[in-house]
C-alpha cells in the first residue's frame, strides 16, 4: 500500500501558472495561476483519477497525504552587462 501522493509543480513562466503531474496519479496534468488554487484542484482531481482506476484505487489508504514539491526558477543580475 502506497504511503503518500508525491506531485510536481512547476513554474511555468512563459503561461505564468503552476503546472502539476505525478508518476503516482496516471493522467494527472494540471495549472493554475497560484500555489493555493492549485491544490483545490488537486484535492478533486486526485480522487476522481484514483476511483476511475479501480486497480489503482486500492493502493491506496482511504485518506493519504499529498505532497507537493514544487520548483519555481528566476534569474538574478549580478551586473551590468
Amino acid at each position: 500500500m502506497k504511503a503518500s501522493i508525491l506531485v510536481r509543480a512547476e513554474w511555468d513562466e512563459e503561461a505564468a501558472v503552476w503546472v502539476a503531474t505525478s508518476d503516482d496519479v496516471p493522467g494527472l496534468i494540471t495549472e493554475a495561476e497560484t500555489m493555493e488554487t492549485l491544490e483545490r484542484k488537486l484535492r478533486v482531481m486526485i480522487p476522481e483519477l484514483l476511483e476511475a482506476n479501480e486497480d489503482l484505487i486500492h493502493e491506496f489508504p482511504p485518506e493519504v497525504p499529498m505532497y507537493v514539491a514544487s520548483q519555481h526558477v528566476t534569474k538574478v543580475r549580478l551586473r551590468a552587462a
